[in-house]
């Protein structure tokens, strides 16, 4: 076969099978090229950028502790010979709680009381003799020393006997028991704790660098992790005169009531404070926000020129500030009167055609309540 007839066999096997792909080629084209119906809009909600008015806030974490408490002990060894209170008894001041067994201690009180009753007898006969010369200044000085050691006697053994009994140093409410009847206590061996919990302190930190935004007599909300629902109000009272070398913070107490008993001391808490004036600002719900490592941004909504009630979305970045309920403060990238996306980002992209039905809007509460289920 010739060069010439090869080569002329070889284009008409390209032809032939080359046409199919190049007719479905050409009609795929001509299908794309035609106009494609447009995207159906997305349903979101949407709300005006405002001025509102913001308050700036302080969030701390710290710790509930009593104005009083303390465990209670004897002050010296000995067998328990009484028990005068259950656990989580509420007690009175000065109420007995516990006896330790006293042995010979009140015979020997009995006996230091009989001499000093022979001593005080003696003292006054001397006294009447001393008055017509019949004894002399030192035998009166004497028997008076004498009385004077035996009544001190007395009053050791009395503090002995005292030192034994163990008695509730304030009103309040006590904790676990933590002794039994006949059980040998080591002196200082704790019995139980007691807390008054009608008043309460919250101490917290703050950085040095806010602490000329905190004074006394400042208003403090606390919460708790047990009462999720509640918020308990409380007063500053006192700052801490040294700041911490290690951490640079100030610790703060804040006076707080508890007629009901709901708080006890030891637990988590998180305290807010109001600082500084109610200034306008511009916050939106945090919802409207699309957080991302790479930056923050909202959809700003614009009327789409082709169609009636259809809005185009477009991102904005944006930059946030301080968070206070369901609001997020914006402090660069939205105007006043921005029409911004508030629920249905996730339904999104830059240029998205949407309508909006705003049946259904995110909370936007700078002091939001949660409602008991």
């Amino acid at each position: 076969m010739t060069p010439t007839r090869a080569l002329t066999l070889f284009l008409i096997a390209v032809v032939i099978l080359g046409y199919p792909s190049w007719r479905y080629t050409h009609r795929h084209e001509s299908a794309s090229g035609a106009a494609q119906p447009a995207e159906p809009p997305v349903v979101v909600s949407d709300a005006v950028v405002t001025d509102r008015p913001w308050q700036d806030s302080l969030q701390a974490f710290g710790q509930i502790r009593a104005v009083q408490g303390a465990d209670l002990s004897a002050q010296v060894p000995g067998i328990v010979d009484e028990i005068d209170f259950r656990s989580g008894d509420e007690v009175k001041a000065g109420t007995v709680l516990m006896r330790l067994r006293l042995y010979d201690d009140s015979a020997k009180l009995q006996q230091l009381q009989a001499l000093v009753s022979l001593w005080q007898a003696n003292v006054a006969r001397d006294r009447k003799q001393f008055a017509v010369q019949a004894i002399s200044q030192a035998t009166l000085d004497l028997d008076n020393a004498n009385l004077r050691q035996y009544e001190a006697q007395v009053a050791a053994q009395e503090q002995q006997i005292e030192q034994k009994i163990v008695r509730a140093p304030f009103s309040g409410k006590l904790g676990i028991r933590q002794v039994d009847l006949g059980q040998y206590l080591p002196a200082g061996t704790t019995i139980a704790n007691i807390e008054a919990l009608d008043h309460l302190y919250v101490d917290f930190n703050v950085v040095q660098q806010d602490l000329s935004r905190i004074a006394d007599g400042q208003s403090v909300d606390v919460s708790v992790d047990s009462w999720p629902n509640r918020v308990f109000h409380a007063k500053v009272v006192a700052l801490d005169s040294h700041i911490d070398q290690a951490s640079r913070m100030v610790s703060v107490r804040a006076d707080l009531d508890n007629p009901d008993r709901a708080l006890l001391p030891g637990m988590f808490a998180v305290a807010h404070l109001n600082v500084g004036s109610v200034t306008p600002r511009i916050a939106v719900p945090q919802g409207a926000i699309s957080f991302n490592p790479y930056g923050n941004f909202v959809y700003v909504l614009t009327p789409d020129p082709k169609r009636n009630g259809v809005f185009v979305a477009t991102s904005r970045v944006v930059t946030l500030g301080a968070r206070r309920g369901d609001l997020v403060l914006v402090e660069k990238g939205l105007n006043p009167g921005d029409r911004i996306v508030t629920a249905g980002l996730f339904k999104l992209r830059n240029g998205s055609a949407v309508t909006i039905n705003n049946d259904v809007q995110p909370a936007d509460s700078p002091d939001p309540t949660p409602e008991e289920e």
